[in-house]
């Protein structure tokens, strides 16, 4: 296990005297032929982390209205970002576009709501987040310590020092953020120099991200979503409890008085979205593809925001190709 090997201990830490820690340690040693005593000195000097555990009780997408989720990611910085990330990096994107069938717009604009650009790919040291989040947060303990085996086994894997990887306060890397069971599922190694880096090579993060779409059901050409117009006659506006697209179809809601800028086609399957809005909701159509976006971060505000993001760099990208 060279990571471990190779790691310089850090300061003392909060989980090495822990009975879950040490049922934790036995089933890696027993499934996956860890070292116990590596793995005993790792988390003697991994740190409980108070403000992840402050931060993971307060998401902006469960605690901001659309309005104002919106307004922290459509911005001309970000906008004007992924032009720059898409003028720079454009032979990746066509290739990747092409590969995978992902529209190069979603990719950039993925990684702009992210990490802008790379420019913010996290602080926290992943071990830290993980072991806070798998032994001191039980709402989501179950979860966070399936993700904690996976980054101890993609450390091994990708000979990455387990004591030095940061990311976000929830274990996401890169430049994409992926969280340890997606690198390990979905990140390529798009450049072909034998690693998956989601941290410095642009071609293995870029292919990554659409790998991870096209490997989700990203649908080429197919529409996203449309903004909707109540029309004369239309009753009962109901948002979808589901926003995977089932059965009812644009055709259907525009027979009951719903239309949409763009028009959808007619036998697109979508479901109805509501967004809040200042002076009242806001109601889309959206499509498989938007839910697809939904299956990389679950939050529809989200989505609707990578989705707007990227509408706008590509607007812009455009211009400058005139």
């Amino acid at each position: 296990m060279t990571s471990l090997l190779l790691a310089t201990p850090g300061c003392a830490g909060d989980f090495d005297d822990n009975a879950e820690v040490r049922a934790f340690i036995d089933e890696m040693v027993q499934q996956h032929q860890f070292s116990r005593e590596q793995l005993a000195d790792l988390f003697a000097h991994a740190r409980k982390r108070e403000d992840i555990l402050e931060a993971i009780a307060r998401p902006a997408e469960k605690t901001k209205p659309w309005y104002e989720y919106r307004k922290i990611f459509l911005t001309p910085e970000r906008i004007s970002g992924g032009v720059e990330f898409w003028q720079e990096n454009a032979a990746i994107l066509q290739r990747a576009a092409k590969q995978f069938e992902v529209d190069p717009a979603i990719i950039v604009a993925i990684i702009g709501v992210e990490t802008r650009y790379g420019k913010h790919t996290g602080s926290y040291r992943v071990i830290d987040a993980l072991s806070t989040l798998a032994f001191a947060y039980p709402p989501r303990a179950k979860f966070f310590r399936s993700e904690l085996e996976q980054f101890l086994i993609l450390t091994r894997e990708e000979d990455v020092d387990v004591r030095e990887v940061k990311g976000s306060y929830a274990g996401a890397m890169g430049y994409g953020q992926f969280i340890p069971s997606s690198y390990r599922n979905y990140a390529v190694d798009f450049s072909g120099d034998g690693k998956r880096n989601l941290w410095n090579d642009l071609e293995d993060i870029i292919g990554s991200v659409a790998n991870y779409f096209h490997r989700h059901g990203w649908k080429a050409g197919e529409p996203v979503g449309a903004k909707v117009t109540a029309g004369q006659g239309a009753k009962n506006i109901q948002a979808s409890e589901n926003l995977k697209p089932g059965k009812t179809t644009a055709g259907e809601f525009a027979a009951k008085g719903l239309k949409t800028t763009p028009k959808l086609p007619a036998g697109e399957a979508v479901a109805l979205l509501e967004l809040e809005q200042p002076d009242g909701p806001e109601y889309w159509l959206t499509g498989n593809n938007f839910y697809v976006i939904t299956r990389y971060n679950r939050s529809p505000l989200y989505a609707m925001a990578v989705f707007q993001l990227s509408e706008a760099i590509r607007d812009a990208y455009q211009q400058t190709q005139r």
